[in-house]
C-alpha cells in the first residue's frame, strides 16, 4: 500500500497580492497525475487545506474538483483540519463523503475512530472503500489504522479532553493517549500499524515566515516523544519538507507562500506500507510554476549584471543597498524584473552612516518647512531637492494666508 503525505495546501492564498489559484490548480494537476501514475492508495492531507475559515466559492470548487479527481484514480483521501480551516465547515457531510472514499477528521470525538485498511492478502480481497471505526477485512489480519488529530486550540478543547492546563502540549498529549488506547485495544486481536495526521509545531522543525502563530503570542513546540510508538506521523503546519525522525516528518506546503521559502524544494513523502509495517519513505517533488528571487545590491548593479538574468521571469524581493534611496526605484527595477513584489532599502557602505531617529530630528526642526522636508527624507531615504523644498514652502505660505494654524 502506498500513502502520499501532503499538507498545507492553503487553497485561496495570495502571494504578496498576487492570486495563486492558477498555480494551485497546476499543483492539483501534478498531484492527480502522480497519484495515478504511482498507484497511490491513500492521499493524506495534514491540515490547512484552505487558507481561510471562509473560503471563496471558487476555492471550494477547486477542493471539490481535487477530491473528485483523486478518488477517481481509485485512491482514498484522509484529511484533517488545520488552524487556518474551519473544522466545522470542513467537516460538513463527513459521513456521506466517507462512502466516496474521502475521510474527514475534524472533530474531537473522531480522535479514536481511525480509517482502517487491511494489509497483506486481506487487502487484495477487500473492497475499495475504507472502513471507519470498526474492524476491516477478516478482523484478524494486519491492518493500517489512520488517525487524524485536528488542530487543537487549547483554550477550547482542554475541558473536553480532560486536561487541567490549557497548553498545546497537554491537549496534544491527551489526544495521542486516546489514540494509543484505541491502538492497544485493537492490537489485542490483530497487528495494527498506526499512522497519525496532526497539524502542529513539533520540536526540531524549522519554521518559515508564512506560517502564522498557532495562538496569540506563539506556542511552544510539542516534543517528538508524543508520537513514539506510531508507525508514521504525517505532520502539517511548517511549510518546509523535513524529517524530524525516521517516523515523524513534515511534508511542507506544495507551493511557496513567502520569500523565506525561496530555497525550499516543494514536495511531499511517498510512504510504502505492507503487512510488516512502514517500508521505504521517499521524497516527492512538485514543479514550481514560478521561481522566487531574493536579490540584494545597488540598483545599477542589479539592472546591469548578467548574473541576475535568471530572475527576470521570477517573483522578486529586492533589497537596495545604495547609500541614498534611488529615485523611481520600483519603476526602474520593474523594467528588468517586472514581477518585483517586495522592495526594501538597507543602505550599506561609508556613505550610509546611521541617521538620527525621526523623532529626534523632528524635535530639532526650526520651522514648518524643516518638519515637512524632514518627513520627506524619512519616508523615502533622501532629502528634498531645491525644487521640492520650493513647492513645500509655497504650500505652507498658501496655508498661512488662509489663516490655518499648523
Amino acid at each position: 500500500m502506498r500513502l502520499l503525505h501532503t499538507s498545507d495546501w492553503h487553497l485561496g492564498r495570495s502571494f504578496h497580492g498576487v492570486g495563486m489559484l492558477d498555480a494551485q490548480r497546476d499543483f492539483i494537476d501534478q498531484l492527480v497525475t502522480f497519484v495515478r501514475d504511482e498507484a497511490v492508495d491513500v492521499v493524506l492531507i495534514a491540515g490547512d487545506v484552505y487558507d481561510r475559515a471562509l473560503p471563496g466559492v471558487d476555492v471550494v470548487g477547486l477542493l471539490d474538483d481535487a477530491l473528485v479527481r483523486l478518488t477517481g484514480t481509485g485512491a482514498q483521501v484522509v484529511l484533517t483540519s488545520g488552524n487556518h480551516d474551519s473544522a466545522i465547515r470542513l467537516g460538513f457531510a463527513s459521513r456521506l463523503l466517507e462512502r466516496g472514499g474521502v475521510h474527514l477528521r475534524t472533530r474531537l470525538n473522531e480522535l479514536d475512530q481511525p480509517v482502517l485498511l487491511p494489509l497483506g492478502d486481506a487487502a487484495a480481497d477487500d473492497a475499495a472503500g475504507g472502513v471507519t471505526g470498526g474492524d476491516a477485512g477478516d478482523q484478524t489480519g494486519p491492518v493500517l489504522a489512520i488517525y487524524g488529530i485536528p488542530w487543537l486550540e487549547p483554550r477550547l478543547v482542554a475541558e473536553q479532553l480532560g486536561v487541567e492546563t490549557a497548553s498545546h502540549f497537554e491537549v496534544t498529549r491527551a489526544a495521542t493517549e486516546r489514540i494509543r488506547a484505541d491502538v492497544s485495544r485493537r492490537s489485542e486481536t490483530r497487528t495494527v500499524h498506526s499512522v497519525i495526521l496532526a497539524h502542529t509545531f513539533a520540536s526540531g522543525g524549522i519554521s518559515s515566515d508564512s506560517e502564522r502563530d498557532l495562538s496569540i503570542g506563539g506556542v511552544g513546540a510539542v516534543p517528538l516523544d508524543l508520537f513514539d510508538g506510531f508507525a508514521y506521523t504525517a505532520l502539517g503546519h511548517l511549510h518546509g519538507r523535513q524529517e524530524l525522525s525516521t517516523a515523524v516528518r513534515y511534508s511542507g506546503s506544495p507551493l511557496a507562500y513567502s520569500f523565506s521559502e525561496a530555497k525550499h524544494k516543494k514536495g511531499g513523502w511517498l510512504v510504502e506500507v505492507d503487512a510488516d509495517g512502514i517500508g521505504e519513505v521517499r521524497e516527492v517533488l512538485w514543479d514550481a510554476p514560478r521561481a522566487l528571487a531574493v536579490l540584494r545590491g545597488k540598483i545599477e548593479d542589479l539592472l546591469a549584471a548578467e548574473e541576475f538574468a535568471w530572475a527576470e521571469g521570477a517573483y522578486c524581493q529586492i533589497t537596495l543597498t545604495d547609500a541614498a534611496r534611488p529615485a523611481q526605484a520600483m519603476d526602474r527595477l520593474r523594467a528588468r524584473f517586472p514581477d518585483t513584489l517586495v522592495l526594501g532599502f538597507d543602505p550599506d557602505g561609508p556613505g550610509a552612516a546611521p541617521k538620527a531617529s525621526y523623532s529626534s530630528r523632528l524635535a530639532e526642526a526650526d520651522d514648518d518647512l524643516s518638519v515637512c522636508c524632514g518627513f520627506l527624507d524619512h519616508v523615502r531615504g533622501r532629502p528634498a531637492s531645491d525644487a521640492e523644498a520650493k513647492v513645500l514652502a509655497e504650500a505652507l505660505e498658501a496655508v498661512r494666508l488662509e489663516g490655518v494654524s499648523l
